[in-house]
C-alpha cells in the first residue's frame, strides 16, 4: 500500500464522468500499482477502495450529501482530495488546488454546471452506436487525465520550491519593488504582501516588471501607464525616456526591457506619477 492505497479499487460501470475519471487517476498517483474493477454492484467483501459508488466514504450520492462552506457539494474526487491533497502537495496547495480544480469537475457532477475539463473527459465514452470496449476508452481517459493532474500537482510543488526564494527577495525589496534573481512563481508568497512590482530575468531574454494584483480586486494595484498599453517600442522609449524599454501589454500589467535596470525604472515610472 502506497500513501494507504490498496492496489485495487472499484467504480461504477457503464458511461464515465470526470469524477471517477480524475478519482481513479488521483488514486493511480497515489499507488502506481493501483488497479480499478469497473461494475454495477460491489463485490461482497471487497477490500479494496470503493468510489462514486456504493454509498461508503467516497460516495455522493445520498440524499444528504457533504457540501463545502461554501455550498459546492463533494464529488468522489473532492472527497478523495480532502483526504489524500495536502499529503501530495502541502495544505495551503491543496485548498487552492481544490478551489481552482477540483471544486468546478464536483460542480459539474452533482448540478451540470458547465465545465469545459468534463466535456473533454465526457468525450472518451463510446459513441451511441459504436462497439468499442467502454473499459478500455475509461482506460484512455483516466491516462489523460492523470496527465493533467500530475501537471497541477507539480506545479503547485514549483509553487512551494519557489516560496522560500520569493520571501527573501521580497524581505530585501525597496519602495514595493521586489526583484528576483530568477523567474520563480511568486503570486503565492505576496499574495496577501503590500509588493507593487515584481522584476524579474524574462524567459524570452532581457528583464520583466509584473504587476501585483490587490487581493480583493483581482487587479494591478499600480498598472503601468495606459499611454504605454501595446504600443510599438519606439513610442514606449520616447515617450518614458528609459532607453531599453522595449514592450507593455495590452492590459498595463506586464513590461519588458532589455535591462534589469531599465524595468527597475519603468517601475519608479509609475510609482514617481510619470516621472522617471
Amino acid at each position: 500500500m502506497t500513501m494507504n492505497v490498496p492496489q485495487k479499487g472499484f467504480t461504477h460501470g457503464g458511461k464515465f464522468h470526470a469524477d471517477d475519471v480524475f478519482s481513479t487517476a488521483l488514486l493511480k498517483i497515489l499507488n502506481p500499482e493501483f488497479t480499478v474493477i469497473r461494475g454495477f454492484e460491489v463485490p461482497q467483501e471487497f477490500d479494496g477502495i470503493v468510489y462514486d459508488i456504493g454509498n461508503g466514504e467516497f460516495d455522493h450520492h445520498a440524499a444528504e450529501r457533504e457540501e463545502r462552506a461554501n455550498g459546492v457539494p463533494y464529488a468522489a474526487f473532492g472527497l478523495l482530495w480532502r483526504v489524500f491533497g495536502a499529503r501530495l502537495v502541502g495544505e495551503n496547495q491543496a485548498r487552492l488546488l481544490d478551489e481552482n480544480f477540483v471544486q468546478p469537475l464536483d460542480l459539474n457532477d452533482n448540478t451540470g454546471e458547465d465545465c469545459l475539463l468534463a466535456d473533454a473527459i465526457g468525450s472518451f465514452n463510446p459513441q451511441w452506436d459504436s462497439d468499442e470496449d467502454p473499459d478500455a476508452c475509461f482506460a484512455r481517459a483516466v491516462e489523460f487525465a492523470q496527465v493533467i493532474l500530475q501537471n497541477n500537482i507539480n506545479n503547485a510543488l514549483a509553487v512551494n520550491r519557489a516560496d522560500d526564494l520569493v520571501q527573501t527577495a521580497y524581505k530585501e525589496s525597496k519602495d514595493g519593488i521586489v526583484i528576483l534573481p530568477c523567474y520563480a512563481p511568486w503570486k503565492n508568497a505576496l499574495y496577501r504582501s503590500d509588493a507593487i512590482f515584481v522584476v524579474y530575468p524574462s524567459q524570452r531574454g532581457g528583464w520583466s516588471a509584473q504587476c501585483v494584483n490587490d487581493r480583493m480586486t483581482k487587479r494591478p494595484k499600480k498598472p503601468f501607464p495606459m499611454g504605454w498599453a501595446g504600443q510599438p517600442q519606439e513610442h514606449l522609449r520616447r515617450s518614458s525616456g528609459i532607453e531599453s524599454l522595449r514592450f507593455c501589454h495590452a492590459s498595463r500589467f506586464l513590461i519588458t526591457a532589455e535591462t534589469k535596470e531599465d524595468a527597475i525604472a519603468a517601475c519608479y515610472f509609475v510609482l514617481n506619477g510619470g516621472k522617471k
